[in-house]
């Protein structure tokens, strides 16, 4: 096994992932809802998120359009007394209305904000909205969002505009959305993380770390997870661990169905140095391959190159800031099955008195 030296704590890395608290927050949020009578929230609006909207109502407005939001009057962030906006919803024609509709209106709205962020050149403008979905932060990949988190993630494969109930194995679900803008919107995303790893007799265990391209939109130069990457619109848990396996690693598809392990999920608050949102979920995946069996290499550009690490080299690299961190925070998640990293940080029970 592993040896983990006794003087180092990860608490500090693992709360660079999970750094937020709604409650503790320097700005007023305001809750973003399906409808004013329906709970949970489905996100945190920043104050300029809501001006945003309101915005956009004016602008349908102007052009007979039919409004989007159902915003309460008075303020874009309060009434005027220092009573927080109660909440921002659909209008109620959205609310009533098929997840397509809520997803075609979202999606109108998102691609006026984007032609704002973007000059002429496609070139980042001073648009406050430009470090989240201007340039080639915008992916034009759809994420769905959900009314619970816990529910069961929608799988049927259909493209959302076209989806015009709630599909039966995730009532929960409510609209769709470009996958850069969830972070103005404050929703939860979903992803998944496998990390694949090389133990021999002696139980020592490698892992496949990644260094995440220069020329990422996010975190570019970071280490990464073995395989990660978020869940598209209407795709299935173990089909991202798949395609993201093929594409990021060139891992056979056989071979990951075979031998990748779903072992859980992780969940976290995260808040981005220009004070985004960040809430997701992790599904985790453990893939144990036999020394030699298969060698991990980039493949669609987004990674720079893989090598394996012992656990003590990656806890020196998370201790230097050198992971993502939520990659951090699944390699945590991963040590205590394969190293003895709990035992320090929990009494003994005085077993030796029993």
């Amino acid at each position: 096994m592993t040896a983990v030296h006794e003087t180092e704590s990860l608490i500090n890395v693992v709360n660079t992932c999970d750094n937020f608290r709604p409650h503790l927050s320097s700005e007023p949020l305001v809750p973003f809802l399906l409808a004013p009578n329906i709970r949970p929230a489905l996100g945190l609006l920043r104050p300029s998120v809501v001006a945003a909207l309101r915005a956009d109502n004016d602008w349908r407005n102007a052009h007979g359009r039919p409004l989007a939001w159902n915003i309460p009057k008075d303020s874009d962030t309060d009434n005027g007394n220092g009573v927080p906006l109660p909440y921002v919803a659909f209008s109620p024609p959205l609310a009533s209305g098929t997840p397509a509709a809520r997803t075609l209106a979202l999606a109108d709205t998102l691609e006026r904000w984007r032609a704002a962020a973007n000059d002429g050149d496609g070139k980042y403008s001073a648009n406050e909205f430009a470090g989240v979905i201007g340039g080639t932060r915008w992916r034009a990949e759809w994420y769905d969002v959900y009314l619970t988190p816990g529910g069961a993630l929608r799988a049927d494969g259909r493209d959302p505009l076209n989806v015009l109930e709630a599909p039966m194995n995730a009532r929960a679900y409510v609209f769709s959305m470009e996958r850069s803008a969830c972070a103005l919107f404050g929703v939860i995303t979903y992803g998944v993380h496998m990390t694949v790893y090389e133990q021999d007799a002696h139980g020592c265990v490698q892992v496949w770390v990644p260094r995440r391209a220069l020329t990422k939109p996010t975190f570019p130069g970071m280490l990464d997870n073995s395989v990660a990457g978020g869940i598209p619109g209407g795709t299935t848990v173990l089909d991202t661990v798949v395609k993201e396996a093929t594409e990021e690693a060139s891992l056979d598809p056989e071979l990951v169905r075979r031998l990748a392990r779903a072992v859980g999920a992780v969940s976290y608050y995260f808040q981005t140095k220009a004070g985004w949102l960040q809430p997701e979920v992790e599904y985790v995946y453990d893939m144990c391959l036999e020394p030699g069996e298969a060698q991990l290499a980039p493949m669609d550009g987004e990674v720079e190159y893989f090598e394996l690490m012992s656990l003590d080299e990656i806890i020196v690299h998370m201790h230097a800031g050198d992971f993502k961190p939520n990659c951090a925070l699944v390699l945590i998640d991963f040590m205590p099955r394969y190293v003895e990293i709990t035992q320090r940080l929990h009494g003994q029970l005085d077993l030796e008195k029993w």
